[in-house]
């Protein structure tokens, strides 16, 4: 007879727990800021990748080579981030924008046509990619807050990758003011 009161004990407990638990509606709907924020994130990160991948290509003159391999690394970044963007859009129950219209309109960063230089392409780059850290901050903290922790982490590392971007373009450019303490 007690084993079977341990038991009724643990089933009823384990109802009073499923009722915390929100059902997928619930969750989608407590998520929805996350995963505009991500589909945004998603955009700008597309539309990054490509610009600096036109850089790469059209990039001239004298400092050619170091710019060629910047505007590169930057891309494959990038591009390397939109598919763990897209799969965490997908985890919070909605589906990953995909056309490039879509993309165009949920854009925040605007297309730029710089001088046919290496620095105003690097400044057009940094200008983007200082939105986007901006972006990637708003989300972190809308992750955390809903206590996504693991798109959060993923937020967090792409804030330091897209921060190492900023800070070799303005190393690049001459804008990186030397501190000391």
């Amino acid at each position: 007879m007690a084993a079977d009161e341990e038991i009724l004990k643990e089933l009823i407990a384990m109802e009073r727990a499923m009722k915390t638990v929100p059902t997928p509606g619930e969750t989608s709907a407590r998520v929805a800021p996350l995963a505009k924020e991500l589909s945004v994130l998603l955009a700008d990160s597309f539309s990054l990748y490509h610009e600096a991948h036109g850089f790469h290509w059209n990039v001239k003159g004298p400092d050619f080579a170091q710019y060629h391999d910047l505007f590169a690394e930057i891309y494959s970044d990038l591009y390397s981030s939109v598919d763990d963007l897209a799969e965490n859009i997908l985890k919070l129950g909605y589906d990953a924008p995909f056309h490039l219209s879509r993309f165009v309109s949920m854009r925040t960063i605007d297309e730029t046509d710089p001088e046919d230089t290496p620095a105003s392409m690097a400044m057009e780059l940094l200008k983007g990619i200082n939105q986007l850290i901006a972006s990637l901050k708003s989300a972190f903290i809308t992750a955390d807050s809903l206590d996504e922790q693991g798109i959060a982490d993923f937020i967090a590392g792409r804030i330091d990758s897209t921060q190492k971007w900023a800070w070799q373009l303005r190393a690049s450019l001459g804008l990186q003011k030397p501190n000391r303490f």
